[in-house]
């Protein structure tokens, strides 16, 4: 690995894992989530300028009024999706800079993400190439069609707000399939997890969160 994905002083393996053991004391528990958290450059997903604050546990601008997702809600999101058993087809909402997908791609076997900024998914793109994820598929395209033509999916992360859950993503998860969503508006979102069983749509409400809103449209 060269020296920049290694990290060095506050973007080091060694802060890495600090972050990692503080994920553990709020409550995440799957390892293989943990591991791979520990193995991710996030330093090299935010704009240098900030690369001392990635490990921190908190949101970071990334440009066009969007975050990255702060580590535990990455990691939280990340365990909630793969609970229920492992996932082969997972898609993704909201690319962003790329982290939370690259999480994905090391966990499951295909992720599939859809991001309506055009800049921002070229930048998730060149990121993942970097750590030589190759086991994602991207398109620039509103979020909330979803991705028919891969359809159906046993696993659905949306890191961003819809007001309430889009139908058009119920409709393309698999028999089995789960979804991690966070629904609401302004300071008044929740996190929801939906299991499709075989008495249907099945939906946790889970804990507050803060996220983006969810968009439509393409820029």
């Amino acid at each position: 690995m060269n020296q920049r994905l290694m990290g060095i002083g506050m973007t080091s393996r060694r802060t890495r894992e600090r972050m990692v053991r503080r994920l553990h004391d709020q409550g995440i528990r799957d390892t293989k989530v943990l591991n791979v958290m520990a193995e991710t450059p996030r330093h090299i997903f935010v704009d240098e300028a900030l690369a001392s604050r990635s490990y921190e546990d908190t949101a970071l601008p990334i440009g066009h009024n969007q975050t990255i997702s702060q580590p535990y809600i990455v990691a939280r999101m990340t365990e909630l999706l793969l609970q229920k058993g492992p996932l082969h087809k997972v898609l993704e909402i909201g690319t962003g800079c790329g982290y939370q997908t690259a999480i994905l791609a090391q966990l499951v076997d295909r992720v599939y993400t859809v991001e309506r900024i055009g800049p921002l998914l070229k930048k998730a793109r060149d990121h993942l190439w970097e750590l030589k994820l190759k086991n994602v598929s991207y398109l620039h395209s509103d979020g909330g069609w979803g991705w028919p033509d891969n359809a159906p999916f046993d696993g659905i992360l949306a890191a961003a707000a819809p007001q309430e859950i889009p139908e058009t993503l119920l409709q393309q998860m698999a028999p089995g399939g789960v979804m991690v969503i966070p629904v609401g508006q302004g300071q008044r979102q929740e996190l929801h997890r939906i299991t499709y069983s075989d008495k249907g749509f099945e939906d946790e409400v889970l804990e507050r969160v803060s996220f983006v809103p969810f968009l439509s449209g393409t820029s």
